[in-house]
């Protein structure tokens, strides 16, 4: 994949020396990446161009902006996420003085309903875009309320964090640093919350002796029934991965 400023090569014979030799192998089918690009100080650099001429500068969250970026999915201009969308009782259907979050808000947009057709569903290409775009507004919006709540957060209080500073004589240079917690997916206390629950599994049953893999078939019967009318496996990737998911868990009782 290239670009104006950058370019990706893989080379298969300059594997890093100790490094496992397959680890670095150039892959052999074209699979579906995605490299999302962004500064923890300038937001996007969304105008909006009003009737009357003028231009406004929005952000991701505006009501207008899903309807404005995919035309062809909301040609009817209906509203995308913002912040006061409220939460809605399942039960009689009246708001509840609850906000809803940027991921539950698209959750149920992507959700399939009996009796229901889910346009959103059968746009393809255009529809991974979508949702791209719309996980990335969900990333986004998460890490503002890790920024903006830290001290809610209790970040001050971790160890490290502590040490870093006393360790550090020179703190001038270390910058605004932000603690993510283990919760959050990826964090390194996250990764580092996994990494001390497989030591104690090993410490508990032994060491591994099996490697065991798990694949995905588009053929599958579960897989061709889900996908519609017209429809192959490349356009609904939240099936194959969805499919995925659930064969693993039957798979490992």
């Amino acid at each position: 994949m290239s670009s104006d400023t950058h370019k990706i090569v893989i080379h298969a014979d300059k594997t890093p020396v100790g490094e496992h030799v397959r680890r670095y192998n150039a892959p052999t089918i074209n699979e579906v990446a995605i490299v999302m690009v962004g500064d923890q100080f300038q937001p996007r650099d969304i105008v909006l161009h009003r009737r009357n001429d003028q231009l406004i500068n929005v952000g991701e969250t505006h009501r207008c902006y899903d309807a404005l970026q995919y035309p062809i999915i909301f040609w009817d201009g209906a509203d995308g996420y913002h912040f006061n969308v409220k939460r809605v009782n399942p039960v009689n259907g009246a708001e509840i003085n609850k906000k809803c979050s940027t991921m539950n808000f698209y959750a149920y947009r992507l959700m399939i309903r009996r009796n229901e057709d889910n346009y959103i569903l059968k746009y393809r290409q255009l529809f991974h875009q979508y949702i791209v775009d719309m996980y990335v507004k969900i990333e986004t919006e998460r890490l503002l309320f890790l920024r903006l709540n830290q001290r809610k957060l209790r970040s001050e209080e971790y160890i490290h964090l502590r040490d870093a500073v006393v360790n550090e004589g020179n703190t001038t240079n270390g910058g605004k640093m932000i603690i993510l917690p283990s919760p959050y997916i990826g964090s390194p206390r996250h990764m580092q919350e996994y990494a001390q629950d497989a030591m104690a599994y090993v410490r508990h049953y032994g060491r591994p002796d099996l490697f065991i893999t798990f694949t995905c078939s588009p053929a599958w019967d579960e897989i061709q029934q889900l996908l519609l009318p017209g429809q192959t496996q490349v356009d609904r990737h939240d099936i194959t991965h969805t499919q995925h998911v659930f064969s693993d868990k039957n798979l490992s009782h």
